[in-house]
């Protein structure tokens, strides 16, 4: 039998359709929770999480994002997913790039084990880099010289799970 936590690592994959439905705060909470439970160097925690469950606000992240990717007016890069979690790193602690991607893997693997789907979405750190987010920030009372990591978007699924593909070969060598 296989550990549960390394089950859920295995079957965890990226949904990119959700449902409008609402995912309840106290759902939110807890992935939060485990997502600031991730390791972080010389345990700084210097990782910060902007949850937004507000349509307008979230819907202007969506736009701006779409804007940085390149698509066309009107796709949704959060793919209707109705929880954005906004994770964001001190830039002065030298190794906030990998304590920030580990928060955002603990918020995808606390999602799936509650049957919540999720997709890591990029281009935060851009988004930050404006002016405007930086307001938005001061706006919330966080101070300091932060970047964005990613945004966890979560939501249920409004499609079949995807499977994992095939793991490629000669990627593990061990030296004995």
């Amino acid at each position: 039998m296989m550990n549960e936590i390394i089950q859920n690592m295995k079957e965890r994959r990226s949904i990119r359709k959700f449902k409008d439905d609402i995912v309840p705060k106290s759902d939110i909470e807890q992935i939060i929770e485990a997502g600031l439970y991730a390791p972080s160097g010389r345990n700084r925690q210097g990782v910060i999480i902007v949850a937004v469950t507000d349509k307008k606000t979230r819907d202007e992240f969506s736009a701006i994002n779409c804007k940085i990717g390149g698509w066309q007016d009107g796709f949704d890069p959060f793919y209707n997913a109705p929880v954005v979690l906004i994770v964001l790193a001190d830039k002065t602690i030298p190794t906030y790039v990998y304590d920030g991607s580990l928060v955002m893997g603990n918020l995808m693997l606390a999602a799936h084990s509650m049957g919540i789907g999720s997709c890591w979405i990029h281009r935060a750190k851009q988004e930050f880099e404006m002016p405007e987010y930086q307001q938005f920030l001061k706006k919330l009372g966080i101070e300091g010289d932060y970047e964005g990591i990613g945004h966890c978007v979560l939501g249920y699924a409004d499609c079949e799970l995807p499977t994992a593909p095939e793991r490629k070969n000669n990627r593990v060598f061990f030296v004995e």
